[in-house]
């Protein structure tokens, strides 16, 4: 016997309370239907972002932007889901389920216990009071706003009152900005601020009128431009030894400054010099160091790397090509090693748009050779030597005869044809990692150090000059090099910006490299 079809239910029939329950259980329903059918939607939007197929046309930083949002947005459903059912069947508030975060709280930070006792200590049967037999402890992470505070310098002055000797008094102490008023560790944040925390001068200004603290943007402007002076020879200093080394990462990214008198933009370039050995297990601690240029031309490269003569690992650029040349200026003639990453690039993008089989085809046989770099990344020079020879260099002799054959039946003047006549045309330097193992496949260490630029340009969107230019890559050398040490940009900062105020010798200016660091005990 089949179960008797459900009849619609007559409100009208039912008396006032349960026709009221019901009426909010129906409204709390559909509630819950379209947060949830919204939450489906935003959860689908971020899977697309990080595994749909737009999702590498994106930069890295457009990546993350676009997760924040995607999450933001996610966490402020899941609010509203949890607000629609904090209620149990018996109408009683539900506490919502504890969201946990992987990781801990750091141990060096401080600890303010509060303490909650029960409202009553005696037994419910009134037989005595209770005793602490254990407790629970949640630990939760309190930010407090930025705290200024002001340094008083209190120099007592002495004089003897039996005789006119004089009068004795402690020297002023030795300050970056005589008679200004930051400290050491005040220059450290704004430029930490400003050039690693992509905050412009005038944000920062708008922060410290909240508390209370009235500063100028162009007072800042003038920290920074004094900080920077006095940091101009520890950045130099890193540039000699990088090019003491024997393989170097270079790179150029736009760096937008304001033409003078015009009040439009001109294209700058930071040119980035990179040292990067921990792929292979070197003993030279990596390090960067970005020079200020008003163009992309191949000169400003030949000028940044005079006294440098080894590999050169660079992209395509034909501005570089100067620089294996007999003819070179400020040295002998460098290697340059490309790297792969520019040539998958370039099919994928034909084969994203176009949907090509011959692309999708080099892409899987260079993911193959990508796949056992992977496998040596870390070993020692002879080791991914060996690994390469014996694995890596049957792939590279089978894709230059797939290369060969498709040229021959490709148009070169089509999009395809430019994209494999690119990199044929680059395929010495493509081959360099087969007879190095100390050469990497890519350039991805000079890379990750140039996206910070990338966030900072957005955020400031130009220098008011080419000094400011000049600026910029200073302090950008210094911060990208602790954050590749692990060392905090501000920490280090503050204590080499004191130790130079203190008349450091320049002798000693090794001590003051980033990777020499050591934090102060506390």
């Amino acid at each position: 016997m089949s179960a008797p079809a459900s009849q619609p239910i007559d409100l009208d029939a039912l008396p006032p309370a349960v026709r009221e329950a019901f009426e909010a259980m129906q409204a709390r329903v559909a509630g819950l239907e379209a947060q949830t059918e919204h939450q489906d939607y935003l959860i689908a939007e971020l899977r697309h972002a990080l595994y749909g197929k737009r999702s590498e046309q994106l930069d890295p930083d457009e990546r993350q932007l676009a997760f924040e949002d995607l999450e933001t947005a996610v966490a402020e459903a899941e609010a509203t889901r949890d607000a629609l059912v904090e209620r149990n069947a018996d109408g009683k508030p539900r506490r919502p389920a504890a969201k946990r975060n992987l990781g801990h709280l750091p141990d060096h930070l401080p600890r303010i216990e509060q303490v909650i006792e029960p409202a009553q200590k005696v037994c419910p049967c009134g037989c005595a009071e209770m005793v602490k037999i254990g407790e629970d402890r949640a630990e939760r992470l309190d930010i407090i706003p930025a705290r200024s505070q002001v340094i008083v310098t209190v120099r007592p002055r002495y004089a003897c009152r039996r005789c006119d000797a004089g009068i004795t008094q402690a020297a002023t102490p030795n300050w970056l900005i005589e008679g200004g008023l930051p400290t050491e560790g005040t220059l450290a944040h704004v430029a930490v601020s400003k050039y690693a925390d992509h905050l412009p001068l005038y944000r920062q200004c708008q922060i410290y009128s909240r508390g209370g603290v009235v500063l100028d943007r162009s007072t800042l402007a003038s920290w920074c431009g004094t900080a920077a002076y006095h940091l101009a020879p520890v950045v130099d200093r890193m540039l000699t030894h990088l090019k003491r080394s024997g393989r170097l990462f270079m790179d150029e990214t736009r760096a937008p400054v304001l033409a003078p008198k015009t009040g439009k933009t001109k294209t700058g370039y930071l040119w980035a010099l990179t040292r990067d050995d921990r792929g292979w297990g070197g003993a030279d601690p990596p390090a960067v160091v970005f020079t200020y240029a008003p163009g992309r031309h191949g000169s400003h490269a030949m000028d940044v790397l005079t006294g440098f003569d080894g590999t050169l690992q660079v992209d395509g650029y034909t501005g570089y090509n100067a620089l294996a040349e007999p003819k070179r200026v400020g040295g002998e003639p460098l290697q340059l090693a490309y790297f792969w990453a520019h040539s998958r690039r370039k099919l994928h993008d034909i084969h994203q748009k176009d949907g090509s089989v011959i692309a999708a085809e080099g892409l899987r046989r260079i993911a193959q050779i990508y796949k056992i770099e992977a496998s040596v990344r870390g070993r020692s020079p002879e080791e991914r030597l060996a690994a390469r020879q014996a694995q890596s260099a049957p792939l590279v002799t089978d894709f230059r005869l797939w290369l060969t054959h498709q040229r021959s039946c490709i148009s070169a003047k089509s999009r395809l044809g430019e994209k494999l006549g690119y990199i044929h045309r680059h395929w010495d330097g493509l081959q360099l990692f087969l007879t190095d193992g100390r050469v990497e496949m890519d350039t991805n260490p000079v890379e990750n150090t140039i996206r910070p630029i990338t966030l900072n340009r957005k955020n400031a969107l130009f220098a008011g000059h080419d000094e400011g230019g000049r600026t910029w890559a200073r302090m950008a050398s210094l911060i990208e090099t602790c954050k590749l040490n692990a060392v905090d940009p501000y920490a280090y900062l503050r204590k080499t910006l004191t130790a130079i105020a203190g008349g450091h010798p320049a002798s000693c200016i090794d001590d003051l490299m980033p990777w020499a660091f050591q934090k102060p005990s506390s």
